[in-house]
């Protein structure tokens, strides 16, 4: 057989693995979950699609199930996803009979996100599924490992939290003032007041900070 007559019998998963066990099997992390990630997930959108369930939906229905009553944006934000995107899929997810979009009294601003009792019932069906594909992932794993893996991954997202409000926080910092370059070739009575601003400054910036 050919080369090119090999490589069309290939399926994904033997392109992806053939990549992390001989092209570059130490190639970055973050790419070896990404691959992890996008296998589950398709394992998953094709059990889905035998229910008529849109992998998009199932990521919303999951956060409902165990919490209703969140905005939209309040979803968006624990699904990951842009707002936009978020509207979308409660717009169709509302056609099917899936949700319901409320205002509440209280608040007429928000739109609260509310399952239905069809919406409801879909857990009992589609959370065996997901269970399915978790429990073929880690065949043959053994349970040591499986729990190793849970740690480092909990480990490696508190990481990137960490990293993240550190940058943020450092981007939200007010820059620190130009130092004034005193003049040295200035006469002594001007460098001494030019130095005694400088303090002056830096004494009620400190007291600023320190309210």
């Amino acid at each position: 057989m050919t080369k090119a007559g090999e490589k069309s019998r290939l399926t994904h998963a033997d392109i992806v693995l053939r990549h992390w066990r001989e092209a570059v099997p130490n190639d970055r992390l973050a790419h070896l979950v990404k691959d992890a990630t996008r296998g589950l997930q398709r394992a998953l959108q094709a059990r889905l699609a035998r229910h008529n369930v849109a992998f998009g939906h199932w990521v919303f229905l999951r956060i409902l199930w165990e919490r209703e009553g969140l905005t939209q944006r309040e979803l968006s934000e624990e699904a990951g996803l842009m707002e936009p995107t978020t509207f979308s899929a409660l717009v169709a997810m509302e056609k099917l009979g899936y949700i319901e979009r409320r205002k509440l009294p209280h608040s007429r601003k928000n739109v609260y996100v509310y399952l239905t009792p069809a919406g409801r019932a879909l857990k009992k069906a589609l959370v065996p599924i997901a269970e399915e594909v978790n429990e073929i992932a880690v065949r043959s794993v053994d349970p040591r490992d499986v729990a190793t893996t849970r740690r480092t991954l909990l480990v490696m997202i508190e990481n990137i939290a960490r990293d993240e409000a550190e940058h943020a926080a450092a981007a939200s910092a007010p820059a620190a003032p130009a130092r004034r370059k005193v003049n040295q070739d200035a006469p002594a009575d001007s460098r001494n007041d030019l130095r005694n601003d400088l303090r002056d400054a830096s004494a009620a910036q400190k007291k600023t900070a320190a309210r």
